[in-house]
């Protein structure tokens, strides 16, 4: 390449610059965003036309005029970008601007420059609508307008006079003009895409906070709605010191516990545990604590309030989830508690004589399983001194980073140490050690404890 096409080259190319830098400011105004986004309108198209039109005529004045009186000019740039993002209204406005503004400027090359400047933007508009108002890929973009770059020289050569001059003419613009015309679209080009990858991706954001938003509304919804189905507060019953709580593993949980107003001497109490966690679990924990209300109420035996409860779950469960539950009848006035258990963690009862200690197993299956159970019930009398401690899977099998489990054993000589401890203040305390055991590892399942203890 000669000295005299490079230098033209970077002449053209400086122009393109400035008209790039001018161009990205305009892309990120709303009248061609909406364009981008389809959303064309008579103000909007109007605007383009004239922003574009506007780059045309400065693609020409800084352009390079030649001794043949030509000008090797990027004004063809401004009709092309207008066609393709707002159409061929859009693209033919702004070519009519430019095309106009170089015919009245005059000069051997004066119609064919013309007519093409205004052909640019038609054809790109053209482009518009074949793509469905997608703006084109970069090497489309170029190629595009290398093609109406090249078809220019040769329109040139075709009608303009005396030939041997415009020859000479296309010789010298050809390739800087066609390069400088080429890039500028490109660039061009590539900034719109940025601009729509930016305000899609803004989008995708904006729509994910709100989802998120909106995700976590129905959480704490459903976490409220699922604290509902707990008791406000531990029953008052002369002579005993209660208290529990639950701690999901995740958002909501499964485990459950309740304490049932049955008569006048006699409160029913219930710790379960759903298979699984999350929100199906949560679910089928409302369930079954209904179900349970619903038949402890009234009924003279533990078994058959539990076993009838267990009728109404399984006919329910279209899910194959099944609930391990631990139901005890207090008779407040004798101190004796008549109890079942479904297939749960026997509770214990700490603070005999000697230090003994008992497990209040029973036989019989989690609920929901099948629909006719049989359960064992027992009894025992409680005593001053004593204290029962309730609880499910989630506080003897949290693991620590060894994989240990934090295990029963822990667990009651953790009780039996602290046992001036009032009920509240045991629980914060086992609560708490489960807690710095299991330091470093997820919660493994959900937390549920029950603390009775007898006063007098």
């Amino acid at each position: 390449m000669s000295t005299s096409i490079t230098n033209l080259l970077i002449d053209l190319i400086k122009t393109a610059g400035v008209v790039l830098v001018f161009a990205y400011l305009v892309t990120r105004a709303g009248f061609f965003t909406d364009l981008l986004e389809r959303r064309p309108n008579y103000k909007n198209r109007l605007i383009t036309i004239v922003i574009f039109g506007a780059l045309s005529v400065f693609g020409t004045y800084g352009g390079v005029s030649l001794p043949s009186g030509a000008i090797a000019n990027i004004r063809d740039l401004g009709p092309i970008i207008a066609g393709l993002a707002g159409g061929p209204i859009v693209g033919l406005g702004a070519g009519l601007i430019g095309g106009v503004q170089r015919y009245f400027m005059g000069g051997f090359v004066a119609v064919s420059s013309s007519s093409v400047t205004v052909l640019a933007g038609l054809a790109a508009g053209l482009i518009h609508v074949l793509k469905k108002g997608n703006f084109p890929r970069i090497w489309v973009v170029m190629f595009f307008t290398a093609c109406v770059e090249a078809f220019l020289m040769g329109f040139t050569l075709l009608i303009s006079t005396p030939f041997d001059t415009a020859l000479e003419t296309v010789k010298e613009v050809a390739i800087p003009m066609i390069a400088a015309n080429a890039a500028g679209a490109g660039i061009f080009t590539f900034i719109i895409h940025n601009l729509t990858k930016e305000r899609k991706n803004a989008a995708e954001k904006e729509k994910y906070r709100t989802e998120l938003e909106h995700k976590q509304y129905e959480i704490e919804t459903a976490r409220n709605i699922q604290k509902s189905f707990l008791p406000d507060s531990e029953p008052r019953i002369e002579g005993f010191d209660i208290a529990a709580i639950t701690v999901p593993a995740l958002e909501v949980g499964g485990d459950f516990y309740d304490f049932i107003p049955i008569s006048q001497d006699r409160w029913g109490f219930v710790i379960a545990d759903v298979s699984g966690k999350g929100f199906p679990a949560a679910l089928f924990m409302a369930l079954s604590r209904t179900c349970v209300r619903a038949y402890a109420v009234g009924k003279t035996t533990a078994s058959e309030a539990i076993c009838m409860a267990n009728s109404l779950i399984s006919l329910d469960d279209k899910t194959d989830m099944f609930v391990t539950l631990f139901y005890a009848m207090l008779d407040t006035k004798n101190k004796q508690l008549h109890y079942v258990n479904a297939g749960h963690n026997p509770p214990i009862v700490l603070g005999r004589p000697k230090g003994t200690l008992v497990i209040l197993s029973a036989k019989g299956i989690a609920l929901g399983v099948m629909p006719d159970i049989n359960l064992e019930e027992k009894e025992i009398t409680l005593h001053k001194g004593e204290t029962v401690l309730l609880y499910t899977d989630g506080v003897t099998e949290s693991i620590n980073m060894k994989n240990e489990q934090f295990g029963q054993a822990r667990l009651i000589k953790l009780v039996e140490d602290n046992q001036s401890l009032s009920a509240h203040e045991l629980i914060g305390l086992i609560e708490q050690e489960v807690i710095a055991f299991s330091a470093g590892q997820p919660q493994f399942d959900d937390l549920t404890l029950m603390v009775m203890k007898v006063l007098k």
